[in-house]
């Protein structure tokens, strides 16, 4: 990995900066180039400036000296003043204060335009890199070791005590030095989104003072070598850290561009307190000592060894649902085990909670994300829930593919066999033609006495002759191994793959899925809206 990928630097496409000086133009009128002097304190080789016009009045410096020598090569920017700066580490003292004098880096004009209080904008599309992101979180839930220490700068260590989980970020290291040193600045800039909406930055928004004053967010796939799929903002602010009254923030309107940098629309991004957000809806049972196997998937033993979790269990628990964070984005990371999950960030089901608990895991999986909703906080419902809706996402979730429930005998961890029991089987033996008796019946008694929707019951229906095909046959040695097909109280992930496998192999009977799939996302196709129109998500 090369150093500029490792800090999350990308180069501003110059389509993408000339939307960017429109939107100057818009919010700070068509003399910004001259009223203003600017400052890219992260220029790499200066495409955020080659459309300015007057050049005398920018200041233009970057961590690289390559860089440097590239824009002295190419000429860029000519007029301008450039010079090398590492800005989350140079001239800051032991306590956090800001003195030029330690590295005698910083021109004098640039220093005295600060310190006389002359209009200055911050013209920055500063690394996207984070300590901990859903760009190095690996399947188990664990940090990869390929960024850790990528935000342990000199500013973090000194200047980011009150800022919170933003010191992981190197973008907003940059926006809150840029506090500390340019109080009142305008500041505009490329990011993530994550400053403005995520629960993880409220820390951020309160030490913070700015008001927005209009931008647009642009698809990644319009900058070469991101990965993912997210909006970019350019969202212009003005700042001013002198203030007493805090500037508060509910929401911001931007426009939208896709990955051709056209326009499609606007997007409204909402900051919600946490006391609106769904992961505080349900209740949250605590641990208990009894130990459990830690699985990372399914039937599969967790490996990990450091920060593992999911080893200790709760009263009357029957499963452990896995819900990580509450953004749109975070929405895969949703899954249903029977026994803990090694990556932890989830929640224990039992019968108290078990309503909300489908409600949450079927609100998180039914939406699919996109680049634009990618950052979307899911909320606490806002209007009334109603039987029917609360049991067809029970229905929903039985037959989704991340519900991983399952039983199994012998499996092997930390020197143990352990065993785990399926609780959400939705028949019983007798309906399913199974040949023994199913540990728990405790989905079957939860079902009793419901009232069903026509399109719930026609999934159950089909989702029946399904586990009616699979109790007609055994399966190969290789299979019973590989699914853990050892006691009659299999799990629907386990029924599907062995009938996909038999499907497979040519030796019997095909089962067809497409009755199943087409009741299935007809239910879907109901539920889906509600989402929207119970309040779970904002439009």
């Amino acid at each position: 990995m090369d150093e500029r990928s490792f800090k999350g630097a990308y180069y501003t496409p110059l389509h993408v900066v000339d939307k960017a000086y429109d939107k100057l133009a818009e919010t700070l009128g068509n003399n910004w180039q001259k009223e203003y002097i600017v400052w890219d304190m992260c220029c790499g080789v200066g495409n955020l400036e080659v459309k300015h016009s007057n050049p005398r009045n920018i200041y233009m410096s970057t961590l690289d000296q390559a860089d440097v020598d590239v824009m002295l090569a190419t000429k860029t920017c000519v007029a301008a003043t450039r010079f090398q700066y590492d800005y989350l580490n140079d001239d800051i003292t032991d306590d956090g204060n800001i003195d030029y004098t330690l590295t005698n880096k910083m021109p004098e004009s640039l220093r005295k335009a600060i310190s006389d209080g002359k209009k200055i904008l911050v013209l920055i599309n500063p690394p996207y890199a984070e300590a901990t992101s859903s760009e190095n979180i690996n399947t188990s839930g664990a940090a990869d070791a390929s960024k850790v220490g990528v935000a342990k700068t000199k500013f973090a260590a000194t200047g980011m005590k009150e800022y919170g989980k933003a010191s992981n970020e190197l973008f907003t290291q940059f926006v809150a030095r840029v506090a500390k040193e340019i109080p009142t600045a305008t500041l505009a800039m490329f990011s993530k989104l994550k400053y403005v909406n995520s629960p993880t930055m409220n820390d951020f928004r309160t030490v913070w003072n700015a008001n927005y004053l209009g931008g647009f967010v642009v698809h990644s796939k319009s900058f070469d070598g991101l990965k993912g799929d997210f909006p970019i903002g350019f969202l212009v602010w003005g700042t001013n850290q002198n203030l007493i009254s805090k500037n508060v923030l509910n929401e911001i309107t931007t426009e939208v561009f896709d990955k051709n940098v056209h326009p499609i629309g606007e997007k409204c991004f909402y900051i919600v307190p946490d006391a609106q957000l769904l992961t505080n809806w349900i209740e949250r049972p605590k641990t208990n000592k009894t130990e459990v196997i830690p699985l990372k998937n399914t039937i599969t033993p967790a490996t990990a060894t450091k920060d593992l979790r999911g080893t200790k269990w709760s009263d009357n628990a029957i499963a452990f649902l896995w819900c990580n964070s509450n953004d749109v984005q975070q929405a895969p990371r949703t899954a249903l085990f029977s026994s803990g999950f090694n990556g932890g960030h989830g929640i224990f089901i039992n019968p108290d909670n078990i309503w909300q608990a489908v409600i949450v895991f079927s609100v998180r999986r039914l939406v699919k994300p996109t680049w634009l909703n990618d950052r979307d906080q899911f909320l606490q419902p806002t209007e009334p829930l109603t039987d029917e809706f609360k049991n067809d996402c029970l229905v929903w979730m039985l037959f989704n593919g991340s519900n991983l429930t399952a039983s199994a005998n012998g499996l092997q961890w930390n020197g143990k066999t352990w065993s785990i029991v399926n609780h959400f089987i939705p028949y019983t033996e007798e309906e399913v033609n199974a040949p023994g008796r199913f540990e728990s019946d405790f989905m079957v008694q939860y079902m009793a006495g419901k009232t069903f929707s026509e399109e719930a019951k026609a999934v159950l229906e089909k989702g029946k002759l399904l586990w009616q095909a699979y109790f007609a046959h055994t399966d190969v040695h290789s299979v019973r191994e590989e699914l853990k097909l050892n006691r009659p109280d299999v799990g629907w992930y386990q029924v599907r793959k062995a009938l996909q496998a038999r499907n497979a192999s040519g030796d019997f009977a095909p089962v067809s899925f497409k009755p199943f799939e087409e009741a299935y996302k007809t239910l879907t196709e109901k539920l889906q809206p509600m989402v929207y129109e119970l309040g779970f998500l904002k439009n």
